[in-house]
């Protein structure tokens, strides 16, 4: 008995600590983002600092995914300025969300190709597909004209919206046209930063998937190491939609539980007996994977939020 509790948190402590790279990658792609634009004077442990942090209060905020880039932008503006800081958290957000689409639509692929099709999922899998086609080719426009004004028309034509968006147009018009330049910018000028950032991301979003391959392994899923990273990759891509789907949830909650619960079933995987996962395993393993995610979540809001505490003092630079 005690070899299995010892072999499983191996197994929960190299979920905890792949996130440790997984945030540095992350705080890497916001630093190539900021080059793009001028020097880059914060410190890298900072900008690690800053970024963990952020996400875990996009984790925590009660409207979901909405705490960390203020944040992000009132510690960086120090050191970059407002408009520098507001542009580079904009295009990392943006850059972390064009990620999301292309690995979305690599898992529609890998499915088509690997996992039997069934009449439900002939449905969905072009839905899929046409949503990361939308999104990849909003996106690209996004990228070259800059959308921050666009985005801000749009919500001035929204009913409660018109009379905010009309006044902030006016008064910070001159300063989102700068920001959208800095954001066409990257794409346009610097088209080195901007790959190099989108493949950091796209490549964080792979090697999340050993989260998902490392709980497979405890739980005895059967089959070769590239067909669980396989299964690993699409039930992670199909669960983060689902719960992007939902980001308005604080903490996702549901969302991300619904999303483990209909990929996991769906991927006919083999249990320990060589059998096929009945719908009641395949349910308790999707409750497990789900369950440890959670747990991986709140270790990292709670030293999200120390961090907030340290190195807060900063000599503004001139800019």
């Amino acid at each position: 008995m005690w070899n299995h509790v010892r072999h499983a948190g191996y197994w929960i402590f190299a979920v905890l600590g792949m996130w440790v790279l997984l945030y540095l990658m992350n705080a890497w792609t916001w630093r190539i983002i900021i080059k793009g634009s001028g020097d880059c004077p914060i410190p890298f442990w900072k900008l690690y600092k800053i970024t963990i942090t952020g996400f875990a209060l996009n984790y925590a905020t009660p409207a979901g995914l909405m705490g960390g880039e203020p944040y992000k932008i009132m510690e960086l503006t120090p050191y970059v300025g407002r408009e520098r800081a507001t542009s580079s958290v904009l295009l990392f957000a943006m850059t972390h969300i064009f990620a999301h689409f292309w690995y979305w639509l690599t898992a529609v692929i890998l499915y088509v190709l690997f996992v039997p099709i069934d009449t439900r999922m002939a449905i969905i899998l072009p839905l899929i597909a046409l949503f990361a086609l939308s999104g990849i080719y909003l996106f690209v426009r996004g990228y070259k004209r800059g959308m921050v004004m666009g985005i801000i028309k749009f919500l001035s034509k929204l009913p409660g919206c018109k009379n905010w968006g009309c006044r902030f147009l006016e008064k910070h018009a001159d300063e989102l046209r700068n920001i959208d330049c800095q954001i066409a910018q990257l794409q346009g000028q610097n088209k080195r930063s901007f790959y190099g950032s989108f493949c950091l991301e796209y490549v964080g979003r792979v090697l999340q998937s050993f989260e998902i391959f490392f709980m497979l392994r405890l739980v005895s899923v059967q089959g070769t190491v590239p067909q669980l990273f396989m299964y690993s990759f699409v039930i992670l891509a199909f669960t983060s939609l689902f719960a992007n789907l939902l980001f308005f949830m604080p903490l996702q909650l549901g969302g991300r539980e619904g999303g483990f619960a209909m990929s996991t079933v769906q991927m006919k995987m083999t249990g320990a007996a060589g059998v096929l996962l009945t719908l009641k395993e395949a349910m308790t393993i999707a409750v497990f994977i789900s369950i440890i995610c959670r747990l991986r979540e709140l270790v990292w809001t709670c030293i999200g939020m120390l961090l907030m505490k340290i190195g807060t003092k900063v000599k503004e630079i001139s800019v």
